[in-house]
């Protein structure tokens, strides 16, 4: 089991299976962080979900303009991904091989490689998803290079599933949290969560159950912090009902503790402020700053560096 994506290694080749696509979303958003982070030239392989993954980057402030005008940061388009499930395995892992030797002479720490590759189940060569995973594993191992592998319930069977563990080396040990495929609760920390996706009546006690357990722990502890702070930048809707439960678990608090909302977009600002948010002594409720580079446009000249290896091998 690997812990963390930053606990991977050059040379890993790793599986996860996310539970919903808010799970996909943050991890695939934090293995590209990740890569950026260390020097290394990350390749997204997109077959429809590069929005998502872009979005929860600028939700988590990583801006991206400069790694896609530089290359450090690549989004492999739908048609090249898919091109690469109709063209032999052996080809495609010699170009594999050859493009994390460029990445090198590049002056890049390392390579690395994820995305939404689910139209190898269709078997558009001939080669089923074990046969294609161990040209992948062979490009890789050895070589100053990682891939993540994802294969979510949503667009995976069981089967698949189970047969794509028992071949990869490793799996992504993923952070215990909510998640009922609407929104994705994390613990980021003692005092602090995250909430990601929707908020609605179906799930709505989940949140109250929260706020009252970590306000109980925080007050038994002498050295937690105050503040009990929900990251809501990735929250995309929150209804009337959710905004005034969130008010009144506030106004429960003591008058030493804090309830802090942060990161809360415009959206669910304006409807915390009409469920009595100004109003409410302890809650505070900051709102989300983009970064300052957040475009989401991939260089067309990048997209055809990237899609040429590939139309020459077909």
């Amino acid at each position: 089991m690997v812990r963390s994506t930053e606990g991977m290694t050059p040379g890993d080749h790793v599986c996860a299976v996310p539970v919903s696509d808010e799970q996909l979303w943050e991890l695939s958003a934090e293995f590209v962080a990740d890569g950026l982070a260390r020097n290394e030239q990350v390749f997204y392989f997109d077959d429809g979900t590069a929005d998502s993954v872009l979005g929860r980057l600028a939700d988590d402030r990583i801006a991206v303009e400069q790694p896609l005008q530089t290359g450090q940061l690549a989004i492999v388009p739908p048609e090249v991904t898919r091109l690469a499930f109709r063209t032999p395995i052996g080809e495609v892992q010699e170009r594999l091989a050859a493009r994390i030797e460029e990445s090198i002479a590049a002056g890049y720490t390392g390579f690395r490689m994820t995305g939404q590759m689910s139209y190898g189940t269709v078997q558009p060569s001939g080669a089923g998803l074990v046969e294609y995973d161990a040209g992948l594993d062979a490009a890789v191992r050895d070589r100053p290079a990682i891939a993540l592998c994802l294969y979510d319930r949503r667009r995976y069977t069981d089967d698949q599933i189970e047969q794509m563990r028992a071949v990869h080396r490793e799996e992504l040990m993923l952070p215990p949290a909510y998640d009922d495929g609407l929104l994705r609760i994390t613990r980021t920390g003692p005092t602090t969560a995250r909430l990601a996706g929707e908020v609605d009546h179906s799930n709505r006690p989940m949140i109250t159950r929260l706020l009252e357990t970590t306000l109980d722990e925080a007050l038994r502890s002498h050295s937690a912090p105050t503040d009990i702070v929900l990251n809501l930048a990735s929250l995309r809707f929150l209804d009337v009902a959710g905004a005034v439960s969130l008010v009144h678990a506030a106004e429960a608090f003591p008058s030493t503790h804090r309830l802090v909302l942060a990161d809360v977009r415009p959206r669910v600002v304006r409807v915390l402020d009409r469920c009595g948010a100004p109003f409410a002594a302890q809650l505070s409720v900051r709102e989300f700053e983009p970064p300052l580079s957040s475009a989401h446009q991939l260089p067309e000249s990048w997209s055809e560096r990237v899609a040429e290896p590939l139309r020459e091998a077909r």
